[in-house]
């Protein structure tokens, strides 16, 4: 399984704010993030792209890994 790429923000810690994702093969930069929330493993982020489109991510610390899920 390919792991899901967003780019990000890091300042005092690895992944602070996403700024772009890449989905089927686009890059897509976030216009906003909406939310952010940490949950036990991890950080997730509620994030609207340029054309309109949500997307909630989850950043996993364990495993060092981005899921993209597109609401």
């Amino acid at each position: 399984m390919t792991p899901e790429l967003v780019e990000c923000h890091s300042g005092y810690v690895y992944g602070e704010r996403p700024v772009a994702l890449h989905w089927d093969g686009e890059r897509l930069p976030i216009a906003q993030v909406e939310d952010s929330w940490r949950i036990p493993g991890g950080r997730k982020f509620r994030v609207r792209v340029q054309d309109g489109r949500i997307f909630e991510l989850f950043y996993g610390e364990l495993y060092d890994e981005w899921r993209i899920h597109l609401l």
